[in-house]
């Protein structure tokens, strides 16, 4: 296809009047039904790369898509731009809902589903039935960070591609190492793969940190950064209950600024409607966890605060380029004390199974002969209901030739030859995620330019800043001059729905 016509399409449907950097070249690739692996910025457009072909293409485009939210949010919005014939097939359809869905998969052009959902023999088969022009892993880097923990369906994509007739493959990311790189290759294990990796630091946001004496300061901070500047702002917390106490403490000190939290325990409907009103300039500060940003596009957000840094650079990364998607001059702040640490070193210890566990789920195995069911409850009962961990040792099970259609076959692995296996996988997942996280904290310490310490490990050089670069070479407050937002005020009652909201949110956490 001819790059005028392709450019015809592009703006007939969508409105945009040429392509953003690598979007052409992966559309090309994609059209031309290769297997492609596309490295590209936070909010630079990934969307495009298959919302467009699935325009063009006869058949079904597939999207994986980690989150919920996300999906509603992107299908939503392209409904909105008048393209109908698309779906996110999860768990917020009703059954009738889902049952019409799956049987006129032939009407639609695009559907949403996340990994888990494609276990279902009740989802996989109707898709089996008709024709995949394209299968597309949005987020792709979840492969690495949340299938060896507590998403193991994502490595399970493999097998379901190959169920699905093998289609051609496109998988999207916008932060990835090289070695986050191959083990997402390794993962899908595609042959004839065609690459696009391009720069993914933005040169329109400038980097800070802010070492803080005690941790109050951070919210003394916070409120002197939000009275001065008016701009649509995130702050990020590793924390529900700080996000939602800071929150409401912030809401009654600054009474002008409109100001809620979001994070994973507020309900679908909440989350939804706090999303929308950010994005209708209803709401423009969100105090949250990593929960909210993936696929917002919001292209007005200036200052990405990190009242927690996170447990790894990517996500970090991520979570800043969320801001600036329109090219203005943006800050990014990280408000940083020692003790930070505590809560990120206890997520990492919680994400997999201890050992004690793991020998006590295998002596209930091995020993007591227990059932695929018998032994999922005993697990769940010594995780206190948590299934992460159940999902991972299931998925192991399976790697390893031990459990074979929910039964099982215990004679050709002996239990401490599975235990051994899992223990030092177990070690080797940790020790990983402990040196993700001493990689942020030597970030936060560096006195040399951030920019190019940030991103060294992902690329062999940084563009040059449209504006300041950081706080070790030119960055100052006092030199930037943000537009400040346009109030929006809209009799929706919005404003005792969301005290409603934050109210509830706040009680749920105690």
């Amino acid at each position: 296809m001819s790059n005028n016509k392709l450019a015809h399409y592009l703006h007939n449907y969508f409105g945009y009047s040429d392509f953003r950097k690598g979007q052409q070249e992966i559309i090309e690739a994609v059209l031309a039904r290769q297997h492609v692996f596309a490295v590209l910025p936070t909010g630079t457009g990934k969307s495009i790369c298959y919302q467009l072909p699935a325009m063009l293409l006869d058949g079904l485009v597939v999207v994986i898509s980690p989150l919920l939210s996300l999906m509603t949010d992107q299908v939503k919005q392209l409904k909105a731009q008048g393209i109908k014939r698309v779906a996110a097939l999860n768990s917020m359809m009703t059954l009738q809902e889902r049952n019409h869905c799956l049987a006129n998969l032939q009407a639609y052009q695009l559907i949403y589903i996340s990994p888990e959902m494609l276990q279902s023999e009740r989802v996989r088969r109707p898709l089996q039935q008709i024709k995949i022009d394209l299968f597309v892993v949005d987020e792709a880097h979840c492969i690495s960070q949340w299938g060896h923990e507590f998403r193991p369906d994502y490595l399970r994509l493999k097998q379901v591609m190959k169920q699905l007739n093998s289609p051609p493959v496109l998988a999207l990311t916008a932060t990835a190492t090289p070695d986050v790189q191959d083990d997402i290759k390794k993962a899908l294990d595609l042959a004839n793969l065609q690459e696009f990796v391009y720069p993914m630091d933005k040169p329109n946001i400038a980097f800070t940190v802010e070492h803080m004496e005690a941790v109050q300061d951070k919210e003394l901070r916070l409120r002197e950064l939000l009275r001065i500047y008016h701009v649509p702002t995130l702050i990020y917390f590793s924390s529900r209950k700080e996000a939602a106490r800071i929150a409401m403490q912030l809401q009654e000190q600054l009474p002008q600024r409109k100001i809620a939290f979001y994070h994973g325990g507020l309900s679908h409907s909440d989350r939804l409607l706090i999303q929308q009103q950010f994005m209708q300039e209803q709401l423009d500060v969100i105090c949250c966890t990593n929960a909210f940003g993936m696929g917002i596009n919001k292209k007005d957000i200036q200052l990405v605060i990190h009242y927690h840094a996170p447990s790894q650079i990517e996500s970090f990364i991520q979570e800043v380029g969320r801001s600036g998607r329109d090219g203005q001059e943006s800050v990014s702040l990280v408000l940083y004390h020692e003790s930070d640490q505590i809560i990120p070193r206890r997520l990492i210890e919680s994400e997999l199974p201890s050992i004690d566990w793991l020998q006590s789920a295998l002596h209930g195995i091995y020993q007591k002969g227990y059932t695929y069911d018998q032994a999922k409850e005993a697990c769940m009962l010594m995780a206190d209901g948590q299934e992460t961990y159940w999902r991972f040792f299931v998925f192991q099970l399976e790697r390893l030739g031990v459990l074979v259609d929910y039964h099982f076959v215990l004679e050709k692995v002996t239990e401490e030859q599975v235990f051994l296996e899992l223990e030092q996988l177990v070690e080797q997942r940790y020790q990983y995620k402990i040196n993700k996280l001493n990689e942020m904290v030597n970030w936060l310490y560096t006195s040399s330019c951030k920019r190019k310490k940030l991103f060294q490990p992902f690329q062999p050089a940084f563009q040059t800043p449209d504006y300041m670069c950081c706080d070790a070479c030119d960055f100052e407050w006092r030199k930037w001059q943000p537009t400040e937002q346009k109030r929006v005020e809209k009799t929706l009652g919005w404003q005792e729905t969301l005290k409603q909201i934050l109210y509830q949110g706040v009680s749920n956490e105690k």
